[in-house]
């Protein structure tokens, strides 16, 4: 838990030993924790360097409060990191300004190979300090649903995400549920009839565009650095963003229940997933499947709502379930 901090797991040992044993010696922590003396010796050392361990003159140890010893050393590690961060602006005014002055070559990456085009579409994720903008078609070649690792990392350190899925994407397995855990956590999804490319844009500094497969067989991708080309790719992303239908499935429940009815004051939360998708574009096939429902469960349910709501075409349903709050409403077009 402290390595966060710079300490190793001997360390860390010795020290919460020490918490409960004040006044040890470094052939009580030994045998005490199964550490060689060499180990307790050298732990004893660090955590005495850090100011986590007071030595006494007869070779007896104890733990500094944890408030006042570990609290420093967060303190330390924190300006450390703000000074870092202030290094990394710098650093990427001097990149951009070297850039300038490159030819073509510096500015785009081929990257080919499905384990190299994984790793850099975690990493550009990585980079992203305020925003994550992506464009999802099928098929998935080098990370499908459920299996990107960077995205919860990057929303936690406060990075916005945005997504337009192709449409087609709803009626691949498993989307629907992938997409539930991404609005869970924060992300911003929308559903366009049609999307040009894969793409994956980091601030305005990095961009991920998967390519077809080469000749030899292996698919390929460019990853783009700060120039007019990554200019263009923002600009294609804000303008399909901003005609893309929204998509917003409730999350409140861990999946969908199928035999639960219809209540009387409103739809239940498999029903507002139902209206959400059918709204996106979804076929009836497509909702059916993606929520384990079968065909005459679903018609069933929309046969219901529309009996509610007092209309008689799936259109009037639509306009009923947007002003009365059934599913979220489109925003206001804005990037």
């Amino acid at each position: 838990m402290l390595d966060v901090l710079g300490l190793e797991p001997d360390d860390e040992r010795v020290y919460r030993a020490l918490l409960g044993r004040p006044s040890s010696t470094a052939v009580t922590l030994s045998e005490l924790l199964s550490l060689t003396r060499d180990q307790a010796d050298n732990a004893l050392s660090r955590l005495v360097t850090w100011g986590l361990v007071t030595g006494s003159a007869d070779d007896r140890f104890t733990a500094a409060p944890p408030a006042m010893a570990l609290g420093a050393l967060i303190t330390q590690r924190r300006d450390g990191l703000r000074a870092a961060e202030h290094a990394l602006v710098a650093l990427a005014e001097e990149h951009r300004a070297a850039t300038t002055a490159t030819g073509i070559g510096d500015l785009i990456e081929v990257v080919t190979g499905v384990d190299a085009i994984r790793h850099r579409y975690l990493q550009v994720q990585q980079a992203a300090r305020t925003q994550v903008r992506t464009f999802i078609t099928a098929p998935f070649v080098a990370l499908p649903p459920g299996e990107n690792t960077a995205e919860p990392l990057a929303l936690g350190r406060g990075v916005r995400f945005r997504a337009v899925l192709d449409r087609a994407v709803l009626e691949e397995p498993g989307i629907i549920h992938d997409a539930i855990d991404s609005l869970r956590n924060g992300v911003q999804l929308r559903v366009a009839d049609q999307l040009p490319m894969k793409l994956m844009l980091a601030d305005t500094e990095l961009g991920l565009v998967p390519l077809a497969t080469t000749p030899a067989g292996e698919p390929g991708a460019v990853l783009l650095h700060r120039s007019g080309l990554l200019d263009a790719m923002d600009t294609l992303f804000e303008t399909i963003w901003r005609t893309a239908h929204p998509l917003a499935l409730p999350v409140d429940e861990d999946g969908p229940e199928p035999t639960v009815e219809l209540e009387p004051e409103g739809p239940t939360a498999l029903d507002q997933r139902i209206l959400a998708l059918l709204l996106a574009g979804a076929t009836d096939l497509t909702v059916a499947t993606q929520l384990g429902l079968s065909p005459r469960t679903m018609h069933r349910r929309l046969r219901r709502l529309m009996d509610l709501a007092g209309v008689r075409t799936r259109m009037q349903l639509g306009g009923h379930a947007v002003r009365h709050g059934w599913v979220e409403a489109s925003p206001t077009r804005q990037p």
